[in-house]
């Protein structure tokens, strides 16, 4: 054989195993941080299970299964040589423990379910990374992607249920299903898809207007047909919480794509206009925004939640009252939007901060992914779901500190309700199909 060929063999060969010692490296790395998050778990459902009475053997079993069936994630993926970011899982694990935990805390029956969903969660996050993991022909489906999510966001106007105000949920008899939860996914995939195709345009324009360059109807009527289209139906649900997250998600994916800061300054006018569109129109609205800016007023009415919320974040103080020693209780419907002020008062500042930080660790892998990816729809749907991610968790937890209007959105991984549970973990599947695309070849 010639000795320039042996040559170049043996250094493929040698980069090769260099490339699988590291990625086995990563591996055990994301084993290592899953066994901190399973002692985590672990620890936190024994506390559970000594120092309240109301705890049964089931919170025990729950956080044992529940850390068996993450290290049989990490066990399928590193056997099928699965090269997806390796910190999101321990994060996401860590995310959700804190909500099984203190699910079961408030009310055990919400914690079992909150567990039967984690597992199916896990379960389509595996589907996910093994079945889409090509994801490349996402990009060919966008109007599907339109005409599903309409669809999806339709039916629960004609045959939906009221909770909390918005009228977004199908009654299915043993549980309840969010369309708009999965949607938020087919949006972002369709603006990924758009986007990418008509980036050049939408950047360069087709047409001046006062020496502002401008694209053509053609390439801007079916991307505010599709965003409108969305947000009109949520309004009329009434679930205005996801209609922003809809909208600042779209507005974010445009000044990514293009890098035009008059889409920003045009969209934040949109959202203006909107807003005090919707103050004038929807009681709801408009109560919401009067008791974020003045709740003690309502403090025996409507604002109940909101100050109740309030006084479980002040009196954690730093460390907290401790597991199982506070009265979270007291705010009503606290297993939803609102249950970081439960783990607040009882894990005080420290804990509500190593959430906050938990959710900034995910927005930076998720950037850093879509960074690291190899074409602009991977990019911008990497990108996409990163935003999606990020401004529900900072939409609740401003909302929940007073920061903003309280708007009734779960926090991810967090808070309880299957339909957001598993399509955040679809979402989770689709940013790590877009890390392994981009570890797959230098």
């Amino acid at each position: 054989m010639n000795p320039g060929i042996q040559l170049l063999g043996d250094r493929l060969e040698n980069f090769n195993n260099t490339g699988s010692r590291e990625r086995n490296m990563n591996r055990y790395l994301e084993r290592n941080l899953l066994l901190l998050a399973g002692v985590y778990l672990l620890a936190g459902t024994l506390v559970l299970y000594l120092g309240l009475e109301s705890a049964t053997s089931q919170v025990l079993i729950a956080g044992v299964v529940v850390t068996l069936a993450f290290f049989l994630v990490h066990f399928y993926w590193r056997w099928s040589g699965y090269r997806g970011d390796t910190f999101l899982l321990p994060v996401v694990a860590v995310l959700s423990a804190t909500g099984l935990v203190f699910l079961f805390r408030l009310d055990p029956a919400y914690g079992l379910r909150q567990f039967i969903w984690l597992l199916i969660s896990l379960l389509a996050l595996v589907l996910t990374t093994r079945f889409l993991q090509d994801f490349r022909f996402l990009s060919d489906y966008k109007y599907i992607y339109a005409l599903a999510g309409i669809i999806a966001l339709i039916l629960p106007i004609f045959f939906g249920t009221e909770q909390g105000g918005a009228r977004s949920w199908l009654d299915f008899g043993v549980f309840y299903l969010q369309p708009s939860e999965f949607v938020k996914i087919l949006v972002v995939l369709f603006l990924a898809s758009y986007l990418a195709e008509n980036r050049v345009l939408l950047t360069a324009g087709t047409r001046s207007l006062g020496g502002i360059a401008l694209p053509g109807p053609q390439e801007w009527i079916p991307l505010v047909a599709m965003w409108g289209i969305s947000l009109l139906l949520l309004i009329f649900q009434k679930d205005l919480g996801t209609a922003l997250i809809y909208f600042c998600t779209f507005l974010a994916m445009v000044y990514v794509a293009t890098s035009r800061f008059l889409y920003t300054v045009f969209g934040l006018g949109l959202f203006v206009a909107g807003a005090t569109a919707s103050y004038y129109l929807f009681d709801h609205v408009r109560n919401r925004v009067e008791i974020w800016l003045d709740p003690w007023s309502f403090i025996d009415t409507a604002g109940y939640q909101v100050t109740q919320s309030l006084f479980a974040i002040g009196s954690g103080g730093v460390l907290g009252t401790g597991l199982g020693q506070g009265y979270p209780n007291y705010i009503p419907a606290v297993h939803t939007d609102i249950i970081f002020s439960a783990c607040c008062e009882e894990l005080g500042l420290a804990g509500g901060a190593a959430i906050t930080v938990l959710f900034m660790v995910l927005i930076y892998r998720g950037l850093r992914i879509a960074l690291q990816a190899k074409d602009d729809f991977a990019a911008l749907a990497g990108s996409g779901l990163t935003a999606l991610l990020g401004l529900q968790a900072f939409i609740i937890l401003a909302g929940v500190t007073g920061l903003l209007p309280l708007t009734g959105v779960t926090l991810p991984f967090i808070s309880y309700g299957g339909s957001s549970l598993v399509a955040n973990f679809i979402l989770l599947g689709l940013l790590l199909n877009i890390s392994n695309e981009a570890q797959d070849s230098p």
